[in-house]
């Protein structure tokens, strides 16, 4: 598949995923529309179709966002410095889409590596294991749990 920002992609997206893709915003804690899924998938980004986590990777961290222990590609998320808000974090961008998808912070599951990467729920769209075949995304299915 062919990953790439579009400009039709764009003017797709919410006023909610504009703002957190585009403008590096941020939804409010425990309103995400992934919050609280469990079922088993994978997240890709709303822009590009990149494939991004994995639900096996995916946990509960008790903080309102999304949270995962890994990419399922990491080739396909950039850590970038993120000095804004009078603090320092690791942004999460998507590379193809160049969408904010929200922070990585050293306070993950310790036997999963220790990593959480806090997402927002308008930076991704779910593909359910079940449909993942249809859209292109059969390569991943290896990496999806059923639960």
């Amino acid at each position: 598949m062919n990953y790439a920002k579009t400009d039709e992609a764009v003017r797709k997206l919410t006023p909610a995923q504009y703002r957190v893709t585009q403008e590096s915003g941020t939804e409010r804690p425990f309103t995400g529309e992934y919050h609280d899924n469990k079922e088993p998938g994978i997240y890709v980004d709303v822009v590009s179709g990149e494939p991004l986590f994995a639900s096996t990777d995916k946990f509960d961290s008790g903080s309102g966002w999304p949270s995962f222990t890994k990419p399922i590609v990491s080739a396909n998320v950039n850590e970038l410095r993120d000095d804004s808000h009078g603090m320092t974090r690791t942004e999460v961008r998507s590379v193809h889409g160049d969408s904010h998808l929200g922070h990585l912070f050293p306070d993950g599951p310790e036997d999963r590596g220790g990593l959480r990467y806090c997402i927002n729920s308008a930076a991704l769209r779910f593909i359910p294991r079940d449909e993942m075949e249809a859209e292109g995304y059969a390569a991943y299915l290896n990496q999806v749990e059923d639960i």
